[in-house]
């Protein structure tokens, strides 16, 4: 089957090559998903040859069964027969193939042709897992190429590595274009307002505002200018930067984040392993029972070969893991139904069972357990002056500015109804602060040492006290000066989620779930938030790949670890992370696409209800193994005994798997 669709690919393409045209919807779906679409097409035959049976169509439907068997079985029976054949190992793929092959014989021998369907149905069920586990794959490579488009592809270095640092050099247009990629260690580059810087390196020139939340998780802002270290991927805010190459592109942060996000999708948790390891054991002991079944009846039970035959083929019917397959499938399939219809996306329908076997949750700060959206907290008027006057004040001068701390400025005096006063003589200081002409004459806002600058009078003492006191909290203080006297300050700061306290207190209830803080943000803003809503396990000022080695060590502690996160340097941690859940809201599309299971419409708290979902998955699936693996034992003493027919043997293993199918399906409502 896998060539027949190699087939197909072949002709789309030099059709499309023929016709310059873009790659059809058609050619892009065999090319992502041939494993999908050979399970549905053996889905539409199976139920093609079952109405064919109903109605008597000419052959009974016979040729349908088998195509599917073709269809649905082909790249099963490859895969066991290339384990057999090149490892000496047996697994459940070729277990599958024999136990269907026995099925169809004895259906086509007896003209029992509704036996056919036994087989058919095994086959699809292993053909969907397939397909499932094909898909996996292609997730990792898409997450990949989005981490890669944080990255432009060109870059402007300067033309000569002598030239002069002044900024004025590349915006005069001394610079060229050439590919990221084969920047070396000591290029120039320029970076222009607005544009992703390419690469890791140190400002040479120039001052400017770098937005780093998609690195470091900071909401707000970092000043940079001559001397500091900046990242690519991050945004230049509203200065041109010169930066000197200190380590090749291919070592930059970025690039590491890609390599940590591959790695961690694409390696196996133990418990994966251990469940190939089990397979492949049950595989052996079937195959094995069914061989001596076939030969040793005669001579030591005196059994007839036709009865010998019979017995076996009916054990390799009832003993194949069709039930324990529908054991695990439709209750994960139905979990994530559940959770979709309360805004709970569940990627892998694994993750509904493994999200229920969380024992510890890591929780990026900000625009998770916060709203990543800077708001003023607190107006902190000097003496004599009213609030709405400060308020005015800095409104009046922030309408200039595009800085994310302005905007709350001014989005703050809106909502309030102040009005603003005009402007002019505008001067912005990269760093430092805004100063303008108002009516109230000079005003200067931004930090203490800026305002303070060349005043006549003392600072209040107590102003000052609570300006440390709220940057001790973790908040940004903004001071405002007007006419040689400090008219106060304001407290901007990032708002904690008003339902993150209450969700950390239910996971804290449930299975004693323990709860963590990971952030590239500092220390004392973390320390604020995580007592905000209940988290005492905190790890600040992490890069991604920190976050990655954090999740590494509460996985060696706890085992089962979820991630919640939001932002591009959350990707490696969610990738790593036994579960990686994403906020739908406000995630970045890494973080969406990384993540195995996204809380729609920015709603985390349905954190907890995913977890529940989880927890009642884990019970149902083992409540359906058991139930399936006793229907076997049972076939099988019965089958041992000579009392069970090859019917009562199909009737009885549909039985189960229709019964444990339906048990999962519980998880619907």
């Amino acid at each position: 089957m896998t060539n027949f669709f190699s087939w197909i690919r072949n002709r789309l393409s030099a059709a499309e090559l023929f016709s310059q045209a873009k790659p059809s919807p058609i050619h892009r779906w065999i090319e992502t998903y041939p494993e999908a679409i050979a399970a549905a097409l053996c889905g539409v035959l199976i139920l093609l040859g079952w109405l064919a049976l109903i109605y008597n169509w000419p052959g009974g439907g016979v040729w349908i069964f088998l195509l599917a068997y073709v269809v649905g079985g082909y790249e099963s029976a490859r895969e066991g027969l290339t384990t057999l054949c090149q490892e000496r190992e047996l697994d459940v793929d070729l277990l599958m193939i024999v136990a269907a092959a026995g099925a169809a014989t004895i259906g086509l021998w007896q003209r029992e042709y509704f036996l056919l369907i036994d087989g058919a149905m095994l086959i699809l069920i292993f053909a969907i897992s397939s397909a499932l586990e094909g898909i996996a794959p292609y997730r990792t490579e898409r997450n990949v190429r989005s981490l890669m488009q944080l990255t432009p592809d060109t870059s402007r270095r300067l033309s000569s590595v002598d030239a002069s640092v002044d900024i004025s050099v590349g915006l005069q247009g001394q610079t060229e274009i050439v590919e990221t990629g084969a920047l070396q260690v000591g290029d120039r580059i320029l970076v222009k307002p607005g544009e992703l810087i390419p690469t890791d390196g140190i400002v040479c020139a120039g001052n400017s505002t770098v937005n780093q939340a998609s690195i470091t998780g900071e909401s707000i802002p970092a000043d940079k200018s001559v001397g500091d270290d900046v990242f690519g991927g991050t945004t230049n805010g509203s200065g041109a930067l010169i930066l000197e190459l200190h380590n090749p592109p291919e070592s930059s942060l970025i690039q590491r984040v890609i390599r940590l996000v591959a790695q961690a999708k694409t390696s196996q948790p133990p418990s994966q392993q251990f469940l190939e390891r089990f397979e492949r054991g049950y595989a052996r002991v079937i195959v094995g029972a069914g061989l001596l079944l076939a030969i040793l009846p005669p001579w030591l039970l005196g059994w007839s070969w036709q009865t010998t035959l019979y017995r076996a083929l009916i054990f390799l019917v009832v003993a194949s893991p069709c039930a324990l397959m529908a054991a695990i499938m439709p209750t994960l399939l139905s979990g994530i139904a559940n959770g979709a219809r309360q805004g709970i996306l569940f990627k892998d329908g694994s993750q509904s069972e493994r999200i229920g076997k969380v024992r510890a949750i890591a929780f990026d700060k900000t625009g998770t357990l916060t709203s990543g959206n800077q708001q003023v907290s607190r107006l902190i008027p000097a003496p004599d002056i009213q609030p709405a006057q400060l308020l005015q004040l800095a409104a009046s001068l922030e309408a200039y500015s595009e800085h994310p701390i302005a905007q709350a400025i001014v989005n703050k005096a809106l909502s309030e109804s102040i009005s603003l006063l005009p402007a002019k003589a505008l001067q912005a200081q990269v760093g430092q602060g805004i100063s303008g002409c108002l009516t109230e004459g000079m005003v200067r806002i931004g930090k203490l040492a800026f305002v303070s600058a060349n005043l006549k009078t003392a600072v209040s003492s107590m102003l000052i006290q609570t300006g440390q006191q709220l940057e001790a909290q973790g908040k940004t203080v903004v001071w405002v000066m007007a006419e040689q006297q400090i008219m106060g300050l304001l407290s901007i700061a990032d708002q904690v989620r008003p339902q993150a306290a209450e969700l950390v207190a239910g996971i804290n209830q449930i299975r004693n779930i323990s709860t963590a803080m990971v952030t590239g943000d500092n220390v004392a803003t973390a320390e604020t938030v995580a007592q905000t809503v209940g988290i005492k396990e905190i790890y600040a000022n992490l890069l991604p790949e920190d976050k990655v080695a954090v999740i590494k060590q509460l996985q060696w502690r706890y085992d089962q670890v979820a991630m919640v996160g939001d932002g591009i340097n959350d990707a490696p941690a969610l990738a790593q992370a036994s579960v990686g859940i994403a906020i739908g809201g406000t995630g970045s599309d890494v973080a969406l696409e990384t993540a195995d299971i996204v809380l729609m419409g920015d709603r985390l708290e349905k954190l907890e209800r995913a977890i529940l979902i989880g927890i009642k998955s884990q019970r149902i699936i083992k409540q359906n193994i058991t139930l399936a693996l006793l229907s076997i034992v049972v076939l099988l003493v019965a089958n041992f005994w000579g009392e069970l027919t090859l019917p009562a043997g199909v009737l009885g293993h549909e039985g189960s798997t229709l019964l444990v199918t339906l048990n999962g399906l519980r998880l619907v409502k």
